[in-house]
């Protein structure tokens, strides 16, 4: 359970916004979406391999 401490004259929308990003950390969306289709094993090692090249990239080029 997501609990966010609201101080006394904080705005609303600002306990919202933490609220959000709590629940976004959690990953709940994240692997509910996952489990509505099942993906072969050979498919996820693929996109797990395909991204770890692709962020050794992203990383390569922020050295330069």
């Amino acid at each position: 359970m997501i609990i966010v401490p609201v101080k006394d004259g904080e705005n609303i929308e600002r306990a919202l916004k933490k609220f959000k990003r709590k629940f976004e950390k959690t990953g709940v969306v994240k692997e509910l979406r996952a489990r509505q289709q099942f993906d072969k094993p050979s498919v996820l090692k693929r996109l797990k391999m395909e991204h770890a090249i692709y962020v050794q990239k992203l990383r390569q080029n922020e050295e330069l």
